[in-house]
């Protein structure tokens, strides 16, 4: 299972959209300027980032069924 390339790709964009999560949640608590000007856009990225690992852990499911 975890030597196909797949897996790792889904691996970085689970770990991807943490990152921008995290980044955004320390944003928002902390609050100011950082969070007024990159709040929205990174909750954006964070969807679109989620959206994309999903897609690629269906893709993996789809495959190893196969």
């Amino acid at each position: 299972m975890q030597d196909k390339p797949l897996f790792y790709i889904v691996v970085i964009a689970v770990l991807v959209v943490l990152a921008i999560l995290a980044t955004g949640i320390g944003g928002f608590a902390r609050g100011g300027e950082f969070n007024r000007k990159h709040g929205n856009r990174l909750m954006r990225w964070r969807i679109a980032a989620q959206a994309v690992a999903v897609a690629l852990i269906l893709l993996f499911i789809w495959l190893k069924g196969s």
